[in-house]
C-alpha cells in the first residue's frame, strides 16, 4: 500500500455552483467561446457570491486536503465595481440541536479590492490563507467575494480553483 502526500494538488470548481445572494443572476455561454459563466445583470447593488470549496476531508488529523489558497476567475463588464473583496469562510458543523459556528479565517487578497480587482477586466484573483487549513469532516470551507457595483456594472463569475496539500 502507497502513501500520498501531493502538495500541488487543485479542483475546478464550475460556476454554478456558486450561492449568488443579491441581483439578478443566470447561467449563460461566457463571454469566450467553449466557456459557461455565471452572470449578474447590472444594478446598484452590493451582492455576495459563495463558491463552496469541493476537496476531501478527514476526520483524522492532518490528512485529507490542506487548503492553501483559492483562485476565483471572473469579469467585470460594461462599468468598474468599486470593490470586489475576497475572503474565506470556516463553518464548523452543530452537532445535533446546536448550531454551526462561522469564521473568518486570516489570509490575503492578491488584487488590490477598491482597484485592480474591481476594473473592467477579466480577472484571474487569488485568496491565500495565512496559516494553511486541513479539513475536518466536520467542517466545511468557502470563498466569499463581495462585490459593491455600480448600476451599470455587471458580472461574470467563470469558476474558481482550490489549490491544497492531499495527504492519504
Amino acid at each position: 500500500m502507497g502513501y500520498v502526500h501531493d502538495t500541488a494538488m487543485a479542483q475546478y470548481i464550475p460556476p454554478n455552483l456558486a450561492h449568488c445572494v443579491t441581483g439578478t443572476w443566470t447561467d449563460i455561454a461566457g463571454q469566450v467561446a467553449g466557456t459557461i459563466a455565471r452572470h449578474k445583470a447590472a444594478a446598484a447593488e452590493t451582492t455576495t457570491i459563495n463558491i463552496p470549496i469541493i476537496i476531501p476531508s478527514n476526520s483524522a488529523a492532518l490528512k485529507g486536503s490542506q487548503l492553501v489558497s483559492v483562485e476565483v476567475d471572473y469579469e467585470v463588464l460594461v462599468a468598474a465595481a468599486t470593490s470586489v473583496t475576497l475572503s474565506i469562510v470556516k463553518v464548523v458543523r452543530g452537532l445535533d440541536t446546536a448550531v454551526a459556528v462561522v469564521s473568518a479565517p486570516a489570509g490575503a487578497q492578491t488584487l488590490l479590492p477598491a482597484t485592480t480587482a474591481a476594473n473592467v477586466e477579466q480577472h484571474r484573483d487569488k485568496f491565500t490563507l495565512t496559516t494553511p487549513a486541513w479539513i475536518d469532516n466536520d467542517e466545511y470551507y468557502f470563498l466569499k467575494i463581495i462585490a459593491v457595483c455600480a448600476a451599470t456594472t455587471q458580472l461574470d463569475i467563470l469558476g474558481a480553483v482550490a489549490n491544497f496539500t492531499l495527504r492519504l
